[in-house]
């Protein structure tokens, strides 16, 4: 079994990916979330990630390489539906599939398969949009806030199951209950976003690790903290189409779970990542495409007991009005 480390899957790395929130002008979500517009009736996405892993830091912080001639890579197709409730009520489900393509001190491995669902439920306590041009008064100040409950289904492939090695990995294992808060505020050009969420994993038990059956154990994830700031320019096109420059920097952090309620100090874990997106959206703000770069510094005292990667996301957003 190679160190779990070196394979995070999808649910830990992209999970409300910093730059994907979009104002509630435009709507938009994560890979985790899926925010639609006000008034918005529906909204289907579609987005591709590619993340190249680049070393890890261990657990003191510090930095580590991967052998040479490693190439450790995870690529995912992640397919949103969200519908609206209510005028004040959205709700969304996310599936992502899984492909993993790795090389490792010698080894070479290929398996792809379902990530972890994501079910996602938003409250919208503002009945006007929030995006201004100008600022005549206190309430033209005000943000758009979103209040979300979000439920991680187990649907991947976890250590839990009949594999092999970590590079067989599509998901955690376990449920997930997460709250968040998002505020954002359009005052144009530019747009700036608060994010913030606490989540909690479910205990389980478990008899079998990669593949090999085990005496019985109880099994909890620390609790999951991520935070995320966004500042974001628009550009007018001539046909009032429009271009939308966005910087974010996001800190993920996960406790120590347990064992049998003892600490386990293996799971705790910490990233530090920026991100840079550049979004097209058509005058009706029908359609929106996106790019995104995550970069995490691999660097000593940016994260730790995680891995080092860059994650490239192209992303497709149809909204029904």
């Amino acid at each position: 079994m190679l160190p779990t480390r070196l394979v995070v899957v999808a649910g830990v790395l992209c999970a409300f990916s910093p730059t994907a929130w979009a104002a509630s002008c435009c709507g938009g979500g994560s890979a985790a979330s899926l925010i639609m517009p006000k008034f918005a009736k529906a909204m289907m996405d579609v987005s591709i990630d590619w993340e190249h892993y680049d070393g890890f830091w261990d657990s003191d912080g510090k930095y580590h390489s991967d052998p040479p001639g490693s190439d450790l890579n995870q690529y995912r197709l992640n397919l949103a539906y969200g519908h609206r409730l209510a005028s004040r009520w959205q709700a969304s489900v996310i599936l992502p599939y899984v492909w993993n393509s790795n090389q490792y001190a010698g080894l070479t491995s290929k398996t792809d398969g379902l990530g972890d669902t994501t079910l996602n439920l938003v409250y919208e306590p503002f009945d006007k949009i929030k995006c201004v041009w100008r600022v005549r008064n206190w309430e033209d100040l005000k943000p758009a806030v979103y209040y979300g409950v979000s439920l991680t289904v187990p649907t991947g492939i976890s250590p839990y199951d009949d594999v092999t090695n970590s590079f067989d990995i599509t998901g955690r294992g376990f449920y997930r209950l997460d709250g968040s808060v998002m505020l954002d505020k359009t005052i144009y050009p530019w747009n700036v976003s608060l994010l913030f969420s606490y989540g909690k994993y479910l205990e389980r038990d478990v008899n079998r690790e990669y593949g090999k059956y085990v005496e019985p154990y109880k099994k909890q994830l620390g609790d999951r903290k991520l935070g995320t700031a966004s500042v974001g320019y628009t550009y007018f096109l001539e046909s009032m189409d429009t271009l939308t420059f966005t910087l974010a920097y996001s800190l993920l952090q996960e406790d120590a779970g347990t064992i049998n309620g003892h600490p386990d100090l293996t799971t705790e874990m910490e990233k530090k990542s920026v991100s840079a997106t550049l979004a097209y959206a058509s005058m009706d703000r029908n359609w929106i495409f996106k790019g995104t770069w995550g970069h995490a510094m691999p660097e000593s005292g940016q994260g730790k007991n995680f891995p080092v990667t860059d994650v490239f996301t192209i992303r497709v957003s149809h909204v029904l009005r």
